[in-house]
């Protein structure tokens, strides 16, 4: 025989899907998945979001369903995000007890308990009337001492009516040591952060910025992330375990694997990546056109944010993934 001769053939073990599921080395499981939900204020029918096929802003009463068949999908959670009915420059909205997240979590956790965890975004850009993550000061700009005690607020009415994990997501220094004190002084020792570390300002919000309604004038490139930048990832993760995150992610998520990676690498606790509404909504345009294998894509995405070491992902497509996911 020739010295040639291909006796290494690694296509030997790719020869059928029994022999190709025995040695993958990634896995997806339906209790990995984040599902990601949008309440809105003063409607009687679920909104769908134009940009976002599939997706809609629900009902009181349809959230309750959906979060049911989250919870028989086999999810691991839910993140729910308000529209409030009306936006003013403070987000006064964000702090009302009786406001459309806190009526929608206590709704949640009514209906599932703890068959899923509940989880509640922290920000005030759904809320104000300038479409920012934190209150503005005289020049315009955002005022960060003075949004993290809009945010404390914010924490201790989440955790009032019942969330889990809450979920700061507005790229404030010091966001997570003011939510973890206001948990802890309020009587909410129990109650988890999932922090948005590594957040960058990116193109990819688009939709989402349909889906809560914002009315954002400019952009947030002075306080999240900028995307040519890689190291300041590893020191806003350093930050947030120091001042108490429980888990903690990486947003986008399909568009910063190499982020995805390093903070992996680094974290002591859980990794979570959310796959944002631009990634979403970037699959279903093509899928629609029929450029792409629609399925596949999904399930192909996911498996890349786990390979890069998520934990957790944060998907419009989670109960459908998860179908998929029992089917093969």
């Amino acid at each position: 025989m020739s010295a040639e001769f291909p006796y290494v053939r690694p296509r030997r073990l790719r020869q059928s899907p029994a022999m190709r599921r025995l040695v993958a080395e990634t896995r997806l499981h339906p209790a990995e998945l984040i599902l990601p939900l949008f309440v809105r204020e003063g409607v009687s029918e679920p909104v769908p979001v134009s940009s976002m096929p599939g997706v809609v802003q629900h009902t009181r009463d349809t959230l309750r369903k959906a979060v049911v068949e989250a919870a028989e999908a086999g999810l691991g959670g839910v993140m729910l995000f308000g529209v409030p009915a009306v936006q003013d420059a403070t987000g006064s909205e964000g702090t009302n007890p009786d406001g459309i997240l806190q009526r929608a979590i206590r709704d949640v956790v009514s209906e599932v308990g703890d068959s899923l965890v509940v989880m509640s975004d922290l920000c005030l850009d759904e809320y104000t009337d300038h479409g920012h993550c934190g209150v503005l000061a005289a020049d315009g700009s955002v005022d960060n001492d003075a949004t993290l005690e809009r945010y404390a607020e914010m924490a201790r009415v989440q955790a009032d009516a019942g969330v889990h994990l809450v979920g700061p997501s507005g790229m404030m220094d010091g966001q997570i040591a003011v939510v973890r004190r206001a948990l802890d002084e309020s009587g909410h020792q129990d109650t988890g952060i999932l922090a948005y570390t590594a957040k960058y300002a990116s193109a990819f919000y688009g939709p989402f910025r349909e889906a809560v309604g914002s009315s954002l004038k400019g952009d947030r490139k002075s306080y999240q992330q900028d995307p040519a930048n890689a190291r300041e990832a590893l020191r806003e993760l350093e930050q947030d375990l120091a001042e108490g995150a429980d888990l903690v992610m990486v947003k986008p998520a399909m568009a910063y694997l190499d982020i995805l990676r390093q903070v992996a690498d680094a974290s002591p606790v859980p990794v979570s990546a959310y796959q944002v509404s631009g990634e979403y909504a970037m699959v279903e345009a093509a899928a629609a056109n029929g450029w792409i294998d629609r399925e596949r894509m999904i399930i192909e995405t996911l498996t890349s944010l786990r390979r890069a070491g998520a934990e957790q992902i944060l998907t419009y497509w989670a109960v459908e993934a998860a179908g998929m996911l029992e089917q093969r």
